[in-house]
């Protein structure tokens, strides 16, 4: 696979030359505004902060926010309205908030629209834990699972007995 440079104007374009290197295209990014993009970039700050102990870049890292950007342009619509909504939760956009009204404006906005917050939540985990530092940080290989598989510590697999002495709770 051939690394190419960001485009000018993507998250991925202000990292460091090192990271720009290893940005990988995964598609484009949703159609958000500069604010819609900031407004997120703050609110996976706030999910997943950086971590000077252990290592690790936040969520709201270039290279993480450009796949987060990426992943949501797999669905442009639902990422506007998640936005859109968070937007409202707060009163307008979140780079306009004290951190303390950020706060506030995001517990509001995940009681008030829940599905649209795990949307949100979801992919931020997901393009989180793809990053190759996070694996590592985590004493994992940075690649993905197939086709070598990780090995996994066998358990008790007695603790089954109880439910394989079940009748069957389905259909026949």
């Amino acid at each position: 696979m051939t690394r190419s440079n960001p485009s000018p104007g993507t998250p991925a374009a202000d990292a460091s030359p090192a990271v720009q290197a290893n940005v990988i295209p995964v598609a484009r990014a949703p159609v958000l505004d500069d604010t819609q993009r900031e407004s997120l970039r703050l609110l996976l700050a706030m999910m997943i902060p950086a971590s000077q102990r252990h290592g690790v870049p936040g969520a709201d890292d270039p290279l993480i926010l450009a796949d987060v950007l990426a992943t949501l342009g797999r669905q442009p619509e639902a990422a506007q309205e998640a936005l859109a909504r968070l937007h409202e939760a707060a009163s307008g956009p979140l780079a306009d908030l004290t951190p303390e009204q950020r706060a506030t404006a995001v517990q509001d906005f995940r009681q008030q629209h829940r599905s649209r917050a795990m949307l949100l939540v979801s992919v931020a985990v997901q393009c989180y834990y793809r990053d190759d530092r996070v694996m590592q940080s985590l004493g994992m290989e940075a690649r993905p699972p197939f086709p070598q598989g990780f090995s996994v510590e066998q358990g008790d697999w007695s603790l089954l007995d109880p439910v394989r002495a079940r009748a069957p709770m389905w259909r026949r």
